[in-house]
């Protein structure tokens, strides 16, 4: 059985993960895209607050992440946490029309999120910049 404390903690931890990728990219090099062919980090960074908050016409990337929490707010994580199984074990449909949980609609929103985290530090990488959350990992190994 899948916890929803774990998914949400999870969850959680993915948006700190890219809030700080956003702040520790260079402001100038935004439009930096590895080949032609892909996006460049300011779209995808955009995708997942853009997502959250509905507005997807902001030019401020940073300012919009100022805004862009880097904890879920913690009012819909603890009304979701607080709700009893039986809700989240419903059916809903998603956009494609296939029924799934809430709980799986939660999850597969949590992995979208990674996916984009992990090009989001990929970007950061090429560009030199340990990611704060590999950052923070030797931190805690080296104290240890």
């Amino acid at each position: 059985m899948i916890r929803v404390e774990h998914v949400l903690d999870s969850w959680r931890a993915i948006r700190q993960d890219t809030a700080a990728a956003v702040e520790d990219f260079p402001a100038g090099e935004l439009d930096f895209r590895p080949t032609a062919d892909v996006d460049s980090f300011h779209p995808i960074a955009c995708h997942i607050p853009g997502a959250a908050d509905g507005d997807f016409t902001s030019g401020n990337l940073r300012e919009r992440v100022k805004a862009f929490p880097r904890h879920l707010p913690a009012e819909p994580t603890a009304a979701l946490a607080a709700r009893p199984a039986r809700f989240l074990a419903q059916l809903i449909a998603r956009l494609d029309r296939q029924r799934v949980t809430r709980l799986e609609m939660i999850q597969a929103i949590k992995e979208h999120e990674l996916t984009h985290r992990a090009q989001l530090f990929l970007y950061l990488r090429l560009k030199g910049i340990v990611p704060a959350a590999t950052r923070h990992r030797l931190a805690k190994q080296s104290s240890q």
